[in-house]
């Protein structure tokens, strides 16, 4: 299922999530080549987040194989302290972007509207570096490199879940060949994706781990998800919030 929209009205324009999205995407094709794996694989490597670098638990020299002639190794370049926070904007393919930015928007220019762009922006970074924290602490001679916004978006719905959870969202759905828009109630739908990232991280914290990994940083989007949760009444701006309650229960009344 993927997440259309939401009936959430914004009382002010959300350009802060619009300039994380346009820097974003300005990464996409600047740095990483829109796509193209060489500088994708470049780009994720020289800077995505390896733990084992920044725990200094993976041996310097360590190779891992990206494809025909590439390889990721491990090194202490200097930069890798800042790959937390770089990789934040940095993603591993068209779908891995798109998806991310869809709900980035959809929860997103709320969450803003709820405390303010300044007070946004960090929200986000730090939902984004604790995540990465998470992933770090699980996994810390990880050799693999990790990139994308997932964690801090999922800081993102976590101050969703929170602040609006009975507000219904349109919600897409695929059976077989048919598709159906379904509006859910946030607060089942945040709290349906959250037990899915628990199931799916659980095998992880196991001394005796699955041969095939799925690739993704579900601790990352555990602990961003907690920290959005514990976070938002710190980031909130009470006001907003009570404006926008407002607003919405007019438009939308229960």
């Amino acid at each position: 299922m993927i997440p259309l929209s939401d009936e959430n009205p914004t009382l002010n324009t959300p350009w802060m999530t619009w300039v994380i999205i346009g820097v974003t995407i300005a990464v996409w094709f600047l740095v990483q080549g829109a796509g193209n794996p060489p500088s994708v694989a470049v780009s994720v490597c020289e800077l995505g987040m390896v733990p084992g670098e920044l725990t200094r638990q993976a041996p310097v020299g360590l190779a891992l194989p990206l494809g025909p002639g590439l390889a990721c190794v491990i090194d202490r370049d200097p930069i890798n302290v800042l790959t937390p926070l770089i990789s934040i904007f940095l993603h591993g393919g068209w779908v891995h972007l798109l998806g991310n930015m869809l709900f980035l928007w959809v929860f997103g220019n709320n969450i803003e509207d709820s405390m303010g762009p300044g007070r946004f922006l960090t929200f986000y970074l730090l939902c984004g570096l604790i995540a990465a924290a998470a992933h770090v602490l699980v996994d810390p001679a990880s050799p693999v490199p990790t990139v994308g916004a997932s964690g801090a978006i999922s800081g993102v719905m976590g101050a969703y879940l929170v602040l609006y959870p009975r507000v219904r969202v349109n919600m897409l759905f695929f059976f077989l060949i048919f598709f159906k828009v379904i509006p859910l109630p946030a607060w089942l739908v945040l709290v349906w994706w959250f037990l899915l990232q628990v199931l799916a991280g659980v095998p992880q914290l196991s001394a005796v781990r699955p041969d095939v990994s799925s690739g993704v940083a579900v601790w990352a989007h555990i602990g961003g998800f907690i920290a959005g949760v514990v976070l938002i009444k710190v980031f909130e701006n009470p006001v907003l919030v009570a404006r926008r309650d407002s607003i919405r229960m007019i438009q939308h009344p229960v």
